[in-house]
């Protein structure tokens, strides 16, 4: 049994303990008949389908379009992904990317692209992804390359490449940002949707990763989109950007949280279970020491995570610092988390098949994606040097 005592303190109301408690039964009862790691991308389509038919998608829209919250509740986004990524690290990333590949859609969008791609990402009904990276820019988003240029007065031509984009093959959208030269770097940047059908745009290459995902290259070439279809003013494609990871960056830690509390579950079995030196493995002085460190490891990330995402719901403007701490330490004592439970299992725990073996591969990249831990030690750093003596 998952320890469920953070669910007592102060930053939760009734309403996210009880979040926890059904999401924790359905993802218990649901997924095993969902998930293929064989087959990505029905799987992801099938956990879309279904998150959307059960109203678990609700929380990833406002109320306005049917969702649960007037404003995307990011401590039920968190309890969420942290409750799937326990179960099973692909219902995580089917649900996440439904958020974020429609966040800036409801953060900035016209009432008509909310109108028209909202209710059925919250149904189930279409797969989201957002589009940023590019093979010289991911961290550094001022290096953007893709363009989007006039095309009669009511258009843009898009061309360029991303790459590693999520949910890329399998989306029905992108959002997707492009240069639009109205001042240098990063302020000269602009987000648009871009329908998966749209003329000049193809899917270059699928990419393969140590824990399958649907990931993708895409290539624009002359990939042209209304100017309605932008999301956001000209020039303002990092706001959007910032502004979207501002919400959803905390919920990455809370990810490598369920990553990280699934190992402690599994080490705890094994240490009871197993029988060594005429005892319990769990009866060793060493073997109590790591799991006394991996316990403090994760509800130091807890306290981070639940801490940036309760801000962010109590109002404030912006996170950047605290969300940049939580998925920074989160993702780094996840890892520290899971190796020591590969450790625990011996040759087991690297053994295809077993969880703690596919736990060290699911955590790898949440320590690179939306801004790798070198990048949020810069964000910290600057927010910290900013601030007034």
């Amino acid at each position: 049994m998952p320890d469920r005592s953070f669910l007592d303190w102060p930053f939760f109301e009734d309403r996210h303990r009880t979040l926890a408690a059904e999401l924790d039964a359905w993802a218990g009862a649901t997924l095993p008949d969902l998930v293929d790691h064989h087959d990505v991308d029905g799987s992801c389509r099938r956990l879309v389908a279904a998150l959307g038919r059960d109203g678990w998608l609700r929380h990833a829209v406002p109320a306005s379009h049917g969702g649960v919250a007037e404003r995307l509740d990011v401590r039920s986004l968190c309890l969420i992904r942290e409750t799937l990524a326990r179960h099973d690290g692909l219902a995580d990333f089917a649900f996440a990317m439904q958020g974020l590949g429609t966040g800036p859609v409801t953060l900035f969008g016209t009432d008509a692209l909310k109108d028209r791609i909202l209710p059925p990402v919250r149904d189930g009904g279409a797969i989201a992804a957002f589009a940023l990276s590019e093979p010289e820019a991911g961290s550094d988003v001022a290096a953007t390359g893709t363009t989007a240029v006039p095309d009669g007065p009511d258009a843009v031509r898009i061309d360029g490449v991303k790459t590693f984009i999520s949910n890329g093959g399998i989306a029905d959208h992108y959002v997707v940002f492009a240069r639009t030269g109205e001042a240098p770097g990063a302020r000269g940047l602009s987000a648009f949707l871009v329908p998966a059908d749209a003329p000049g745009l193809t899917v270059a290459e699928r990419i393969e990763v140590i824990a399958p995902h649907p990931l993708a290259t895409l290539r624009f070439e002359g990939c042209r989109i209304p100017l309605a279809d932008r999301i956001g003013g000209a020039g303002e494609g990092f706001k959007v950007a910032m502004a979207t990871l501002d919400v959803f960056r905390s919920t990455v830690g809370a990810a490598a949280l369920g990553f990280a509390r699934r190992a402690l579950d599994e080490a705890l079995s094994r240490a009871r279970g197993r029988k060594m030196f005429g005892g319990a493995l769990g009866d060793l002085q060493l073997s109590q020491a790591a799991l006394a460190e991996m316990a403090t490891e994760i509800d130091a990330s807890a306290l981070l995570v639940y801490r940036a995402a309760w801000a962010k719901d109590r109002g404030a403007a912006r996170v950047t610092r605290e969300a940049a701490m939580a998925k920074l330490h989160a993702t780094e004592a996840a890892q520290r988390v899971i190796d020591r439970a590969v450790q625990l299992f011996g040759g087991l725990g690297v053994t295809r098949g077993v969880k703690v073996e596919e736990l060290y591969r699911e955590i790898r990249a949440l320590r690179i994606y939306e801004g790798a831990t070198e990048v949020q030690k810069i964000v910290i750093a600057r927010h910290l040097l900013a601030e007034p003596e």
